[in-house]
């Protein structure tokens, strides 16, 4: 249970961050932040498979960057279901799940990876 509260002030924190640092994203708060986090957490858990599945063919031809395509959408969906949350346009969702994605595993490397 602690390393589930700690991943989600985590996120939180890195979706603060990557808000501050993306122009088209915003989070209205600590509290906007904690929702969006546990909301990404469920979408990619729930829903990104099933994008992967449905997209494996084109994830293939583009060697897979096509995922990143997919990353944004399932930000883009977290956005329309948080209140608070808002992502302006596909590029804006773009740059923020790989800008997301680069600090976790920034955090992951400096925490490790069991934690």
């Amino acid at each position: 249970m602690t390393s589930f509260l700690a991943h989600l002030v985590v996120s939180a924190a890195l979706l603060l961050l990557v808000a501050a640092l993306v122009p088209g994203i915003r989070v209205g708060g600590a509290i906007s932040a904690l929702l969006a986090a546990l909301v990404l957490g469920f979408v990619n858990a729930l829903v990104k498979p099933l994008a992967i599945l449905l997209t494996l063919p084109l994830t293939l031809v583009t060697f897979g960057l096509f995922l990143l395509v997919v990353n944004a959408a399932m930000l883009k969906l977290s956005a329309v279901i948080v209140p608070g949350f808002k992502v302006r346009g596909f590029l804006p969702a773009l740059v923020g799940a790989l800008l997301l994605a680069v600090l976790n595993v920034l955090v992951e490397s400096l925490v490790g990876a069991g934690w």
